[in-house]
């Protein structure tokens, strides 16, 4: 997703522990800013609350200097896919929020990609957010032994491309996961059934729909960070690190420590499958 290099796939057990530890902690983390998002926070006063929950938790930003990044959070609103910068943009009641955070614990990365719907937010675009959620689902479904990559990719843009319309995103893809950010093998969210990287055992990957209400093309802001839809519509991102196993994937990552979170916040929606 960063266009950075790629390192080793199949971890070890141990290994895998040590991800759960640190995408656990990004999962609560989200959830941590579930409890304070409301009209009038700002996205830079939630990336402040992000840094100090993740480093009194015994771990550090992942993203924070990645690529010289500067922050905590991707911060995305509405027409803004990824990689949005914090800023003291006030939150409005009709706003979409999709937060990607990254968390480093015993060396090890964690992942993760929320997208919050403020109360005001119009059904149009809460089905946009309830069909990518789903369709992170089916494509994890996808994510076992003797399958391919864009076994997964394929079942994403199915359901989001051809069965409601939307557009897929193809610049950006969900990757591998270890001691680096970003591994191998890429994992995009469009595909062909059979064809790809073979899919092993133990392998741990980060699989992120990025699905926009409009056009699938998106364009790069001025900041040089934030990606946004072209049209300037609304765009849905969530993200789960899985492991690859034989019968079923592995979920490394929480929703619903999240969703728990969301329940209780009268400010946002919310979003079931």
């Amino acid at each position: 997703m960063w266009g950075l290099p790629f390192k080793k796939m199949v971890k070890s057990p141990a290994e895998i522990e040590l991800i759960k530890e640190s995408s656990l902690l990004v999962s609560k983390t989200l959830a941590e800013l579930a409890n304070h998002i409301k009209p009038g926070v700002t996205p830079l006063f939630l990336d402040k609350l992000a840094e100090e929950f993740i480093r009194d938790h015994g771990a550090v930003p992942g993203f924070k200097g990645y690529g010289d990044f500067p922050n905590t959070l991707c911060f995305s609103i509405n027409s803004a896919v990824v990689h949005g910068i914090p800023n003291n943009t006030v939150v409005k009641e009709d706003d979409v929020l999709s937060i990607d955070c990254g968390t480093i614990m015993n060396e090890f990365y964690g992942d993760q990609a929320f997208t919050f719907a403020m109360a005001g937010v119009e059904m149009e675009v809460i089905k946009l957010l309830q069909v990518t959620r789903k369709s992170l689902s089916l494509g994890i479904e996808q994510a076992i032994v003797g399958k391919r990559v864009g076994d997964i990719g394929f079942a994403i843009q199915q359901y989001c491309e051809k069965e409601h319309g939307y557009g897929v995103v193809r610049e950006l893809v969900g990757h591998g996961l270890g001691k680096s950010l970003h591994e191998d093998p890429e994992v995009p969210n469009y595909g062909r059934k059979g064809q790809g990287t073979k899919l092993l055992e133990n392998m741990v990957l980060a699989i992120e729909p990025m699905i926009n209400l409009g056009t699938r093309d998106v364009v790069s802001a001025q900041d040089g960070w934030t990606i946004l839809t072209k049209d300037g519509k609304v765009s849905a991102h969530y993200e789960h690190d899985i492991v690859v196993k034989k019968e079923k994937a592995e979920i490394l990552t929480d929703f619903e420590v999240i969703d728990q979170a969301i329940k209780k916040n009268n400010y946002l929606q919310e979003i079931v499958e």
